[in-house]
């Protein structure tokens, strides 16, 4: 592991943290057990496995910050042990570009592929600070005005456990899909921070992306919308406190849509992007 990114590499006390540290077994090749704790009906979340070989990377390449990452969903994760390998496509002055995957072994003891991903990796705080947009933050009642899901009914056991490690409070305008009455448009806006009150950096937002309900629930549909590829363009580090998501879907076809997504500080800057092609599962 390059010295540097060993010595930035430092993990806190946040369960978020803990649930993404790897145990380095060889060089390139990491040991995890992946959280029950970040988990929707039993499946681990996307956003979380990101974060899981965005931190991979982090270790392997010289550079600390994903600037671009693209994963392809392969087959389903589960709670349980799980190895990161990662490899070094290019390495350059300002980005370097990597690769990882992450195995499990399904119920006959075969190795089986989750998740691949491409990355290229820079410095956050070299970018200069010039800033030229057309893009305005959500428009987001007050954090007390929005609705997490200790508002609604008690949840079923083990539905969505990682609920409990999010602080996520969802735009009133966007939960009449919770009410029995969808607005028929393809959004979703929340705020959105560590349930134990971490900051927000460049990981954490690899899950912010991917932490909302689906948009498909406004558009009237059911049942979750599992993900085929996921892209994240991280813009700058975060400034402490919560963060807003904002997600659209403009066109679902073919039993696909796509999720665009942008996460907004607390400083009014845009500090991630996004977007995913998710599967309808009618």
């Amino acid at each position: 592991m390059p010295e540097a990114a060993t010595a930035r590499a430092v993990i806190g006390d946040s369960e978020f943290d803990r649930d993404t540290a790897l145990i380095r077994r060889e060089p390139g090749v990491y040991d995890i057990d992946l959280s029950a704790g970040w988990t929707i009906l039993g499946a681990v979340n996307g956003g979380y496995l990101l974060a899981v070989l965005g931190r991979a990377l982090a270790h392997a390449l010289p550079h600390a910050d994903p600037f671009t990452i693209s994963a392809h969903y392969l087959t389903a994760s589960r709670p349980g042990p799980a190895v990161v390998r990662t490899g070094v496509v290019r390495t350059g002055r300002t980005l370097s570009t990597g690769q990882a995957s992450l195995f499990q072994y399904d119920d006959e003891g075969r190795e089986v592929e989750r998740i691949r991903v491409l990355a290229s990796y820079g410095d956050l705080d070299a970018l200069p600070d010039d800033v030229r947009t057309t893009a305005r933050p959500p428009a987001l009642p007050p954090l007390e005005q929005c609705f997490g899901a200790e508002d609604g009914p008690a949840p079923v056991e083990g539905g969505s456990a990682i609920t409990e490690r999010l602080l996520l409070k969802v735009d009133p305008s966007t939960l009449g899909w919770a009410l029995g009455a969808p607005s028929g448009k393809g959004e979703m806006r929340a705020w959105f921070g560590l349930a134990d009150g971490r900051d927000a950096d460049p990981l954490a937002l690899l899950l912010a992306v991917d932490a909302l309900p689906p948009t498909a629930f406004e558009i009237g549909l059911s049942g979750w919308v599992p993900t085929v590829e996921l892209t994240v363009h991280v813009r700058a580090r975060p400034a402490p406190g919560p963060l807003r998501v904002s997600i659209t879907t403009r066109n679902l076809a073919g039993g696909f849509l796509e999720e665009d997504a942008e996460v907004w500080d607390s400083a009014d800057r845009l500090v991630a992007q996004s977007r995913q092609l998710a599967r309808v599962r009618l």
